[in-house]
């Protein structure tokens, strides 16, 4: 069995720090820009997470110019917990971008203020409330054998 993933976990707040103000700048631009803003936001969700968090251009961006300047972590964390918080941000900007495409701004918003206050937990104190439900998820599921 292949041992799982590490990552940095400063770089995954740097990464939660671009995209909360990504998702800020969707709720206070005018249409279309916000939808575009919104759209890549979901392009860098579906990336982290279904290919990899190190494939993420947040991350290529950390990995490049921001980890240089820091040098080596302390410790390194599993990848799992982040990446499938990736999903469930994947899910929240989905559901928003699909929302404004229809016309349903309101539900629009909320998801997107949703994904934002993650993303803000994640970036100030680094609660990360995906990886929080990754762990309340895994404690419930059945042993594996």
């Amino acid at each position: 069995m292949s041992q799982p993933a590490h990552v940095d976990p400063r770089g995954l707040r740097v990464n939660a720090g671009i995209t909360a103000v990504v998702l800020a700048l969707v709720l206070v631009t005018p249409e279309p820009v916000d939808v575009v803003l919104l759209a890549v936001q979901v392009a860098v969700f579906a990336v982290s997470a279904l290919v990899s968090l190190q494939a993420s251009p947040y991350a290529v961006f950390f990995t490049k110019v921001v980890r240089p300047r820091l040098g080596r972590p302390a410790e390194l964390e599993d990848a799992r917990p982040p990446r499938f918080a990736q999903l469930v941000g994947l899910g929240f900007t989905t559901v928003a971008l699909v929302a404004f495409l229809v016309g349903a701004t309101t539900v629009g918003y909320v998801a997107t203020v949703f994904a934002l206050v993650a993303a803000l937990l994640n970036a100030s104190v680094g609660l990360c409330l995906g990886c929080e439900l990754y762990l309340a998820l895994r404690r419930l599921s059945p042993a594996r054998a």
